[in-house]
């Protein structure tokens, strides 16, 4: 029987990516890089600030390198004070309610993002748990964050779903054992599909994820 939905926070709970992105094209425009959405979503969607910054910024120190992240990340901060929550968002957490079902939230964002994206979207007392890449061994695309949200929890992955947008969030999820839907917000549903999501919805009013939920209780 279902006991929990495991939530990830970026480009699932709200479409944040518009705003990562072009963040991301102003800050690599200081080092005459030049980046597209392919881009964006093949190298920097998902994965955690200091994997991205080596990567593409090999010849950065780590202060520097940090000292980047750090004002990427507040230039975000500073362009998403409108953010809202995916459609059918609100009716979700009124069923998990009404089932009396756990939540939890398990994202790679830094802990200023997080706290500031709560806030803004009005979810500050939501969650059961709140599971920081940063505060794990390793994050997403390890399982290690859902195997700590499942152990926080006190649940088995059999009793859990996972909400997911990006290519790392599925296999993270996935390799915890857990059934997975692809929010299809910033990548094409097949994709997350292959990648092993059990369905791909484009939010949270379609109807097959209802039909899979409601069939998950009782």
């Amino acid at each position: 029987m279902l006991a929990a939905i495991l939530f990830d926070l970026d480009g699932t709970i709200a479409n944040t990516d518009p705003i990562h992105y072009q963040v991301w094209q102003k800050a690599l425009s200081n080092y005459n890089i030049q980046i597209d959405e392919i881009f964006y979503k093949s190298r920097i969607s998902g994965r955690l600030n200091p994997d991205i910054v080596k990567d593409i910024l090999p010849q950065l120190s780590l202060a520097e390198s940090n000292k980047f992240a750090d004002e990427k990340e507040e230039l975000f901060r500073q362009l998403a004070y409108d953010l809202k929550p995916l459609s059918g968002f609100v009716e979700l957490l009124a069923w998990t309610e009404t089932y009396q079902l756990k939540r939890a939230l398990v994202t790679n964002a830094p802990r200023l993002n997080v706290e500031f994206m709560l806030e803004v979207l009005e979810i500050t007392e939501v969650f059961d748990t709140v599971v920081l890449a940063e505060n794990c061994l390793a994050g997403k695309p390890d399982p290690t964050p859902y195997q700590v949200a499942l152990n926080n929890l006190g649940i088995r992955a059999d009793q859990a779903i996972a909400l997911e947008d990006s290519p790392s969030g599925i296999r993270a999820a996935v390799g915890a054992g857990i059934c997975t839907i692809g929010v299809a917000s910033t990548q094409d549903p097949q994709k997350l599909v292959e990648l092993g999501a059990f369905l791909a919805i484009p939010d949270f009013t379609d109807l097959h994820l209802w039909a899979l939920l409601n069939s998950l209780i009782g």
